[in-house]
Parts: C-alpha cells; sequence; structure tokens
C-alpha cells in the first residue's frame, strides 16, 4: 500500500467508517478498513474543496466599479474560454462556456498540485483522467441528442447511404477511441512530469529540479489545453446541424 499523504491520512482519520460502509454495501472490497481513501481520491477532494473556495470569494469580491485582481483574472480566463468556444462550436456554444471552464479549472489544478510538497498529482492516476474523458464523452453524446434529436445518429451514417453500415461501425469505434486517446494523453504527460521531477529532486534537490518544475507546468498547461480543445472539438460536431 502506497503511503498516505498528510491529508488523505486526515480524511481516513474523518471519514474511514462511513466510506468502508459505504464501499461494501456497492459490493467493492476494501483491503483496509482504517485507510479506504486512496491519495488520488483525497488530492481531487482537496482540488474541488479549493475551487469552491476559489468561487466563493470571487463571488464575495465581485464589482463593477472597482474590480480586483483575481475578479480580472477569472473574467479573462472565463472571456478566453468563451472566445474559444465561439470560434469552434459557434452557435449556442454560451451554454457549453461553464462546464468546458470548469472542466479546464479542474484539470489544470489537479496537475499543479503535485508540484507542492506533501502533495500528488491525481491526474498521473490513469482513473482520473478517465474519470475527465467519460465525463466529458457522456456530456457532448447528450449535447447531440438534446440539439439533433434522433436525427443524431445520423453523425454516424456518413454521406452515402449504401456505406451507412459500414460508416457506423467505423464511428462507433472512433467515439470510444476518443476516451482512450484523452486517457492516455493527459495521464501519460502527467505522470512522465512527476517521475522525471522526483527523479532529479531525489538525486540533487537544490536548484537542478527548477527547470524540471518549470517544463511540469508548461506540460500540465499544455495538456490541460488540449483537453479542453477536444471537449469543445467534440462539442461542435455533435451539436451541428444545418441551418
Amino acid at each position: 500500500m502506497e503511503p498516505l499523504l498528510p491529508f488523505t491520512a486526515l480524511l481516513n482519520r474523518l471519514f474511514a467508517a462511513p466510506v468502508t460502509a459505504l464501499l461494501h454495501r456497492l459490493g467493492i472490497t476494501v483491503q483496509s478498513p482504517s485507510q479506504p481513501i486512496p491519495n488520488y481520491v483525497a488530492m481531487q477532494v482537496l482540488v474541488v474543496l479549493l475551487l469552491v473556495l476559489l468561487f466563493l470569494i470571487v463571488r464575495s469580491r465581485l464589482s463593477v466599479e472597482k474590480p480586483g485582481g483575481l475578479q480580472h483574472l477569472m473574467e479573462m480566463l472565463y472571456g478566453f474560454v468563451g472566445d474559444s468556444c465561439h470560434e469552434i462550436i459557434g452557435h449556442d456554444h454560451e451554454r457549453y462556456v461553464p462546464y468546458v471552464a470548469t472542466l479546464g479549472l479542474f484539470i489544470i489544478s489537479c496537475n499543479l498540485l503535485g508540484l507542492f510538497p506533501f502533495f500528488e498529482t491525481p491526474t498521473g492516476v490513469p482513473s482520473v483522467p478517465l474519470g475527465c474523458a467519460l465525463v466529458a464523452w457522456f456530456y457532448y453524446h447528450y449535447h447531440g441528442i438534446r440539439t439533433n434529436g434522433a436525427g443524431y445518429i445520423k453523425h454516424f451514417m456518413g454521406p452515402v447511404l449504401w456505406l451507412a453500415p459500414l460508416m457506423f461501425v467505423i464511428e462507433i469505434c472512433s467515439h470510444l477511441a476518443r476516451i482512450l486517446s484523452l486517457t492516455v494523453r493527459l495521464y501519460a504527460n502527467m505522470f512522465a512530469g512527476d517521475m522525471v521531477t522526483l527523479v532529479f529532486f531525489s538525486m540533487i534537490p537544490i536548484v537542478l529540479p527548477i527547470p524540471f518544475m518549470l517544463l511540469h507546468l508548461l506540460v500540465a498547461v499544455v495538456q490541460t489545453f488540449i483537453f479542453m480543445l477536444l471537449t469543445m472539438v467534440y462539442l461542435g460536431e455533435a451539436v451541428a446541424h444545418e441551418h
């Protein structure tokens, strides 16, 4: 069993009993009833708590006359996501901006958490990128059906009628492969970044790891943007229809 981080140990100390009981009810075997919460789950809980706190702080300081630096930063980020959604998704893009922005903030926070002592990068564990990919996958299919109704199935049939059965199989495989693509891309890059930083930090913990930490920061930002960009592309394809 991996050593528990301080925040993980705190969560297990507070919630081990109810979490273990819940997992037993769901038919999930718990190897250690006193430590049912792993590090990557605890890190996600911490990220959610930090984001909620950030949103509450921004909400409490909103001002039209004297906007603060934090408000300017959040407006800039929201505007960037809004402009990107407008260019890629097009019509009715405003509906999807909150989801894409929230997804981006969650992923970038998870990616950067491992740079701080006593924490680790939850996206360096396969199940976390997989969860993000599955949520994005179901989200864009839901909105594709909501927007186009039964006509959404035409997206899978192709333009040529006699090739429709073959195109349907190909499109289904293609859409399922998107889950794997989103998962592996994010997981592999963050896991590799964590390992490189950890190796050099263990060898020479002063000065030398700094360039690799900056590289980790760059990779974290780039991978977040790619995940958001692909989600917007998939949304744009799903909700597209002829006007």
